[in-house]
């Protein structure tokens, strides 16, 4: 790995508040490598430029809002997972070009399989951007078989009906005021500053699990009116960020999502340490 490719950025827009750095800089202290890793404000529409100006020390990025699905166009090559769900959120730079993966349902699936006890068969998911395809395929595959998509835009969502055809889930997309019954998680895809798409019935919020995506600020405006109910239950996304971020280490170290780490639990270890921790 001394081949001088040592430079790693998470991108994205709003960036500032991200604890990427802290959690692969962890990582890369426990492994004993001298990477550097920062976070670039990059808006949509700027994606282009900045890649084009990344030279021979760059080794890889994580991208966050608004560039999973932007990205794209610009790559040589991309794996099952990021072809199936339509977006990208890790690149790593090879002698072919630049290769995408994604690495969100590995850790939508671990936060969703330690959120939610029993049987998960109908969730509801709000908002439809690029982190909800990444969102149905870890909910399909903890055996859900209905989902129901809550966005402003339903008439957007003909890729999700597409990826859940494929998948054999029904998905029904409704608008912010779509409240299937006989619900067993509710998953929020919203950015963390996002105001309450809604009010939800009590008795909801008090029997079904609420999993936010989001992290910071908490509790986000989602979190904090599901625990005002009693008996409420609001998870974040730390456990996602956290999860999918060991297996871009693993692509950025070894280019395989497969291959575990060298002492991958006290990577892990470390990188859950600094989750916790300040940024």
């Amino acid at each position: 790995m001394a081949d001088g490719r040592n430079r790693l950025a998470v991108l994205g827009s709003p960036i500032a508040h991200s604890k990427s750095p802290a959690i692969h800089r962890a990582a890369y202290r426990a492994l004993g490598l001298d990477w550097t890793y920062d976070a670039v404000e990059v808006a949509s529409g700027e994606l282009g430029a900045f890649l084009d100006g990344c030279g021979g020390s760059w080794r890889g990025l994580s991208l966050t809002m608004p560039l999973k699905r932007e990205v794209v166009p610009y790559l040589a090559e991309q794996d099952g997972v990021s072809r199936l769900v339509g977006a990208v959120n890790t690149v790593l730079f090879t002698e072919g070009g630049r290769a995408g993966f994604n690495t969100d349902v590995f850790g939508a699936e671990r936060l969703l399989r330690e959120s939610v006890s029993g049987t998960l068969r109908h969730a509801l998911i709000l908002g439809g951007g690029a982190t909800a395809g990444s969102l149905i395929v870890a909910l399909a595959n903890c055996g859900a078989s209905e989902i129901t998509v809550s966005t402003r835009s339903p008439e957007k969502s003909t890729g999700l009906l597409a990826l859940a055809d494929q998948l054999g889930v029904a998905l029904a997309v409704g608008g912010p005021d779509v409240l299937p019954e006989d619900l067993d998680v509710v998953v929020s895809a919203l950015p963390g500053t996002a105001p309450l798409p809604r009010e939800f019935p009590a008795a909801i919020r008090a029997t079904v699990p609420l999993v936010d995506i989001a992290y910071e600020p908490w509790p986000t405006p989602i979190a904090r009116h599901w625990l005002e109910a009693a008996g409420g239950v609001a998870n974040n996304g730390l456990g996602m960020l956290l999860y999918q971020a060991l297996i871009q280490v693993r692509i950025f170290v070894a280019g395989d999502p497969e291959r575990e780490l060298p002492g991958e639990a006290d990577v892990l270890g470390a990188m859950r340490s600094a989750a916790l921790g300040p940024v």
